[in-house]
């Protein structure tokens, strides 16, 4: 699922869903040899393409790899990752006094990054650029040091933070500053809440779709590889994938649309919110779910006070059914 972060009126960050895709569980050809990384790259280029400048593409450990980063700086776009605890890297190597015959050294001392945490009269100790840590100081290290998996030089920051621990990340823009490598990593947290309401509150992945024409499959059986069927049956699994990916793709839709209210209509939205909750703060951005009651509840009025020419009614007339929607009960 790739999101991008969206900065809203009252300069709160939300992870707005854009496209979604399976990725794995089939094989149509055993000639296929692309990974997740190959398959996450394929999904993110043309997505970036969309827009008017460079994208930054904020993942985990996982992701901090040759195959992701080498396609991102070739379309001139960058990576902020965090870096497993045996990771090393390369101090640029020193230049010879005298030209000699053969190509120069461009790697020189090896290090290895966990190591380097040893030094502490190299960290600089500053206040938390995290919004809800204003009272919180923070230890943090930067340099810049050659990765062989992209040959090229990147910036790796070490985090000493006093509640959460130690943290080493990676950026390949080398014109970001440290803190702020921090602050995109601490989008991923909205991204996984924002995942979590697709998940629970719009139903985007709650779905199940199932085929008639299906082999019976073993739980944990792993991928199905579908060179092995008939024509007739991969055609079958291709339209039930592409049927997996529109409802998908309507979930992300209407979550957007959800975000869209939340962050412009936010007075309109918690007027109209005849709940209750421990946690409710009418001064910031409602969550999805808040919306999402919030419509739920205005909705026999909508029904109720729309001309019958109305196109959004009208559509929702035609298309709900009123014995399974409480909503069309009440204003009937």
């Amino acid at each position: 699922m790739f999101l991008t972060n969206h900065m809203g009126p009252l300069g709160r960050v939300s992870a707005v869903p854009l496209v979604s895709r399976i990725h794995e569980g089939l094989v149509f050809s055993n000639r296929d040899q692309r990974s997740l990384l190959d398959k996450l790259v394929e999904l993110l280029l043309p997505v970036a393409g969309w827009m008017e400048s460079a994208v930054v593409l904020v993942a985990d450990a996982y992701y901090a790899s040759r195959k992701i980063a080498v396609p991102l700086l070739d379309q001139g776009h960058h990576l902020v990752t965090r870096v497993r605890s045996n990771a090393v890297a390369c101090r640029p190597a020193p230049r010879p006094r005298r030209a000699r015959r053969g190509r120069p050294r461009l790697y020189g001392t090896k290090l290895k990054l966990s190591a380097l945490w040893n030094d502490r009269d190299r960290f600089h100790s500053v206040r938390s650029p995290l919004q809800e840590e204003q009272r919180v100081r923070i230890h943090y290290r930067c340099e810049d040091l050659l990765w062989r998996p992209v040959g090229r030089l990147v910036r790796f920051v070490w985090i000493d933070h006093p509640l959460r621990g130690r943290l080493l990340l990676m950026t390949t823009d080398l014109q970001l500053d440290p803190l702020q490598v921090l602050l995109l990593y601490s989008y991923r947290f909205r991204i996984e809440v924002s995942f979590k309401q697709a998940l629970h509150t719009i139903g985007t992945y709650a779905y199940r779709f199932w085929m008639m024409a299906m082999q019976p499959r073993r739980r944990g059986a792993g991928d199905q590889y579908l060179h092995r069927t008939s024509d007739d049956y991969r055609r079958l699994v291709r339209r039930k994938l592409a049927a997996y990916h529109r409802s998908i793709q309507l979930g992300c839709i209407a979550q957007g649309l959800l975000q869209h209210l939340a962050l412009n209509r936010r007075k309109q939205v918690w007027r109209h919110f005849r709940s209750w909750m421990r946690t409710m703060n009418p001064a910031a951005p409602p969550s999805e779910a808040v919306v999402a009651e919030a419509l739920r509840g205005t909705l026999p009025e909508f029904l109720l006070g729309a001309s019958d020419g109305h196109k959004l009614k009208k559509f929702l007339l035609d298309h709900a059914d009123p014995k399974r929607r409480v909503a069309l009960r009440l204003a009937g």
